[in-house]
């Protein structure tokens, strides 16, 4: 057995272990944690998976953003657990139990029942990538011949956003989201922020341009800048937009609308919905990434912000 094949189960026994211990774990606060551990772990197989692009993914949402999401609701719900008596009875438990093994089972079950080789579009979509110029597989699949779903993607982080500020009562609506953060201007959080997001969106933004080319892309790009931001508000360096705000609301929708011009001329102009001629497809592409990056950056930053709940008026200290 090589060292690698070693590695790679022990790794595999790690993560096992790590995600039973956060769902029988009781307190919120350690199955968070667990939460965190268990994207980052799964962060490293996808790299062991040869699918660095994957990893940025999980890395930033599962183990940062969705960490960051997590521990807020934990912390608010920390004063109520000693009040929730209530547990699941044995039958719910056993019911949960028997449906994740099934669930396990059909997955591996499946997985072992492919034909060897298993059918890909892998080979086409290589055959095809000089028509948008990008050296990128992953990116070439997901702005062309997934073009959709892309940009239906960003539709939904459009409807999220108005889901979180539909929450706002009435008269926090047009203010700011969450509330007005306020650190130590010379503490340690304060001096992270001023040393970590210069940097961070710097990194952010290279992430973003490398993905035509290289692992990375317009998601990974936008969650770091979208953390380097929080990281900022969280110090108080920097407080959220009203949500009133026109430029805010056209940075939102600017991802899906610029997707949904190029589509609609591409229906007009080309041989179908969302097809790109070849001589304009890099640069169209390119044009929707930049939009989707600030569309993705803003709105993650204002989901984990929460609904309105202050005036829209600056804060002063």
């Amino acid at each position: 057995m090589s060292i690698a094949t070693a590695f790679e189960i022990m790794l595999a026994a790690v993560l096992l272990g790590l995600g039973i211990w956060t769902i029988v774990v009781r307190e919120t606060f350690s199955a968070t944690v667990g939460f965190v551990a268990y994207g980052l772990l799964v962060a490293l197989i996808w790299v062991r998976l040869d699918a660095a692009d994957v990893a940025l993914t999980e890395a930033a949402i599962g183990g940062g953003l969705s960490g960051v999401l997590l521990l807020g609701a934990a912390a608010r719900l920390r004063d109520a657990e000693p009040m929730a008596e209530a547990a699941p009875g044995k039958l719910l438990r056993a019911t949960a139990a028997a449906l994740s093994v099934l669930t396990t089972a059909t997955l591996a079950g499946t997985v072992l029942l492919l034909p060897d080789p298993a059918p890909s579009l892998a080979p086409a979509s290589v055959a095809n990538a000089w028509a948008t110029g990008l050296s990128n597989p992953v990116t070439n699949v997901l702005m062309a011949f997934r073009a959709m779903d892309t940009m239906l993607e960003k539709v939904v982080l459009v409807l999220a956003i108005v889901g979180v500020w539909s929450l706002a009562p009435d008269s926090a609506w047009g203010g700011r989201p969450g509330p007005r953060h306020r650190a130590d201007p010379y503490g340690v959080l304060a001096f992270l922020a001023r040393l970590l997001s210069p940097v961070g969106i710097v990194v952010g933004i290279y992430v973003f341009w490398t993905g035509a080319n290289h692992p990375g892309g317009a998601f990974q790009g936008g969650a770091i800048l979208a953390s380097m931001w929080l990281l900022a508000t969280m110090a108080g360096l920097a407080d959220a937009p009203p949500v009133s705000s026109r430029p805010l609301r056209l940075i939102l929708v600017a991802g899906s609308g610029l997707f949904l011009i190029v589509g609609l001329a591409g229906l007009l102009f080309g041989a179908a919905f969302l097809s790109y001629a070849p001589a304009l497809a890099k640069p169209l592409i390119l044009g929707i990434e930049v939009a989707m990056v600030l569309t993705i950056a803003t709105t993650l930053g204002l989901l984990l912000s929460g609904a309105p709940e202050r005036s829209a008026e600056p804060w002063a200290p």
